[in-house]
Parts: C-alpha cells; sequence; structure tokens
C-alpha cells in the first residue's frame, strides 16, 4: 500500500533521445508492489515534447494542467486540462506542450512494458 503526496516523489529529468524539456515522477511502479498498471506523472515545460515514438502497450493518460497537442499517425489532436486520451498499442505518438504553462499529465501502462 502507498499514501504519498505526488510532489514528495522525485521528479527526474527524462533523458531520452527525442525528449525535450521533460520530468517525470513514477507515482506508482513495480517498486510499489504494483503487478498490473504503472502510474507516471510527465511535466513538460512550454515547447518541449516527448519523443515521437510507438511501442506495442496502450496509453491511458489524464491531462492535469496545461494545453497541447498529441500526435497520433500523422494527426494533430489539441486538448488541455481535464481532457483523457487513449492511444492504442503500435500507434506513432507525441504529446507536444504548445502553452505557456508546464503541461502536466497522468500516464498508465502496463507494468509489464516498464
Amino acid at each position: 500500500m502507498k499514501v504519498k503526496k505526488s510532489s514528495d516523489i522525485i521528479k527526474r529529468p527524462v533523458q531520452v533521445e527525442g525528449a525535450k524539456d521533460m520530468e517525470i515522477r513514477w507515482l506508482i511502479s513495480k517498486e510499489d508492489g504494483a503487478e498490473n498498471f504503472v502510474m507516471r506523472m510527465f511535466e513538460i515545460k512550454p515547447s518541449g515534447f516527448t519523443p515521437l515514438h510507438n511501442h506495442k502497450h496502450e496509453h491511458e493518460v489524464f491531462i492535469v494542467d496545461g494545453e497541447g497537442v498529441l500526435v497520433c499517425e500523422g494527426k494533430e489532436y489539441q486538448f488541455s486540462k481535464d481532457y483523457v486520451i487513449f492511444v492504442p498499442g503500435d500507434r506513432e505518438h507525441q504529446f507536444k506542450n504548445r502553452g505557456n504553462n508546464v503541461l502536466k499529465f497522468l500516464c498508465l501502462i502496463p507494468a509489464s512494458a516498464v
């Protein structure tokens, strides 16, 4: 069991090729005993982005704050605070911060993907 403020969890830079101005907090992970799902909080600074990538697992995303664009399979989808986003597996995708504030979103993936 885990009960903790997200702000008390260490935030680390995302150092993956193709990422710009991103940080991550591993809110719930295998280290916490989570066997099925992992919950992460991403923060992307203005003009930052995730790498354009794809993988077998799906994403469930909740936008906590900010605004941006999801690029998926060559199309762009605008979003802002309180949007939910589902990205199926094997789809090329990228999140871009298009606002003036930090973009914050929760991202859930299968624990087997980590």
